[in-house]
């Protein structure tokens, strides 16, 4: 997968800081939050099926929270490398949502549009890699409009280029 380590860090610290910005109504539910955390270990220690199959049965019982773990849902599809359904995913829930929780959204699912759209030229699907493409640049130009600081590493922006630069060649 072509999912850059600072892009994963940054998306990771996005949901982070959205997850800490609750408040607490969840705190006290261990069995809640001791799921969420074998959920959450399962996504950053590579365990992706398990991350989902966790985040799946967590939805029923997330109330506010239910957006955010879709979104670490859709996170882990990314990085499985199931471009398809966490654009899908990332893209309904950024439909949903405001502020930085759709910003959150939509930097998965511009992430995910764009390594689709590289597969997709990769089997010379020329039309809908460049479709894909110019979806995912819009989706990243919006986090970035909005959000910055969802970008402090600059991974965002530089994917970004890349797309631009990608696009030029088309």
């Amino acid at each position: 997968m072509q999912v850059n380590p600072i892009l994963k860090a940054g998306l990771a610290g996005a949901v982070v800081l959205m997850l800490g910005s609750c408040d607490g109504e969840f705190a006290g539910s261990g069995g809640f939050a001791a799921r969420y955390a074998v959920a959450r270990e399962a996504l950053e220690t590579g365990d992706y099926k398990r991350a989902k199959r966790n985040y799946a049965q967590l939805m029923s019982d997330a109330g506010p929270l239910r957006p955010r773990l879709q979104l670490e849902y859709a996170h882990s599809e990314l990085r499985d490398g199931n471009y398809a359904e966490a654009a899908k995913l990332a893209g309904g829930l950024a439909e949903g949502q405001t502020g930085t929780a759709r910003s959150a959204a939509l930097a998965v699912q511009g992430t995910a549009q764009h390594e689709l759209g590289l597969q997709l030229l990769g089997k010379g699907e020329s039309v809908a890699g460049k479709q894909m493409l110019i979806a995912a640049k819009a989706a990243l130009a919006e986090v970035l409009k909005n959000d910055p600081h969802l970008d402090p590493l600059g991974s965002m922006a530089g994917r970004k280029a890349g797309i631009e630069a990608r696009l030029s060649r088309l």
